[in-house]
């Protein structure tokens, strides 16, 4: 979904490149965003604060364990993934011609698959799946409720290698002007947090979605204080509006015929999406295309105050680390 999107000009942006559910139960205060059909969004600017400093308020990316590597592949057909690029996100960089058009990075014939509102019984195993098969990969934003729904999903989602960001609490419409500045901050926070908590204490990469597109300036130029990138998208699917598997299809594809490339917006929620990857990637191969994985340089910390916040909303006090297996066995059936 898109709306229109006001954003304030931006300096030049160092981005470093190497050889790299909608929620069926959204929060009691936010709005959520509608499924309205979206009118077409202007083009603008690269995000504003690359020229501001980082806030001495926000602490530095936290030191962990390097992410678990993809696994092998065993399919010579395979999709696989053409290169990866490690990004900087220092500053909050903007990706997505949609709205953003400072950094054009993608080669032609080059695609980045992303997928929103996850994780999700059911849907987000099957999009794993058909990634795993096609030997590929995408970045998934969370949404934090979600995430604290179905943590086991969003760390299978971890251990297969795919990057993993936030996409906000619940789901709220951060262009929403009854809420207030406290509240927008508490939506990007607390998402980021819940995302942390489902990952066992792991740290999400420092990318973020707005939830419809919907980019409020104020917000940008925090996310750039905070040095998260912002992620808009070139192709939308529609896949929220779809009516059956082939839709999806069909709107990315038209969509890769008349731009050639660049980052594939769909939803790892939505049960078509799920339907139509495995058929979407086969298209992608046939057609020449080839995948892009994103990786963030660093982690985002999420903030102390929003942590303990959470967990007035976590059913549970912990988030235990072990696999299902090794909690629970079967001992006679």
């Amino acid at each position: 979904m898109r709306v229109a999107a006001k954003l304030i000009l931006a300096s030049a942006i160092s981005v470093a490149l190497t050889g790299v559910a909608w929620s069926q139960t959204p929060a009691a205060k936010p709005a959520a965003a509608t499924q309205a059909a979206p009118a077409a969004a202007p083009a603008a600017a690269a995000p504003a604060a690359a020229a501001a400093q980082p806030s001495a308020a926000f602490p530095p990316p936290p030191q962990q364990a390097p992410q678990p590597a993809r696994a092998a592949c065993n399919n010579p057909n395979a999709l696989g993934v053409a290169r990866t690029v490690e990004i900087d996100t220092t500053g909050g960089p903007g990706f997505g011609f949609e709205h953003f058009k400072e950094l054009d990075f993608l080669r032609d014939k080059e695609v980045v698959l992303t997928f929103d509102d996850g994780p999700w019984p059911r849907n987000t195993p099957a999009v794993l799946k058909a990634l795993a098969d096609q030997c590929t990969t995408g970045i998934f934003f969370s949404i934090g409720k979600h995430a604290t729904y179905e943590p086991e999903i969003l760390k299978q989602v971890y251990a297969a290698g795919h990057t993993i960001g936030s996409h906000t609490w619940s789901h709220a419409n951060l262009n929403n002007k009854k809420l207030t500045e406290a509240q927008r901050k508490e939506e990007i926070e607390k998402g980021i947090s819940a995302v942390k908590w489902a990952l066992g204490g792991i740290s999400p990469a420092a990318f973020f979605r707005f939830p419809a597109l919907q980019h409020p300036p104020e917000m940008v130029t925090y996310l750039g204080n905070r040095n998260v990138g912002i992620f808009s998208c070139d192709i939308d699917s529609f896949d929220f509006k779809a009516s059956k598997p082939e839709k999806v299809i069909e709107a990315v594809m038209k969509g890769l015929d008349k731009k050639g490339k660049g980052i594939i917006l769909m939803h790892d929620f939505q049960k078509h999406t799920a339907e139509a990857l495995p058929e979407l990637l086969n298209r992608l191969k046939a057609g020449g295309y080839k995948v892009v994985a994103m990786r963030a340089k660093a982690p985002v910390a999420s903030l102390p105050e929003y942590d303990q916040e959470l967990m007035k909303d976590v059913k549970l006090p912990t988030v235990s680390t072990r696999p299902v297996n090794s909690v629970v066995t079967t001992v006679s059936e």
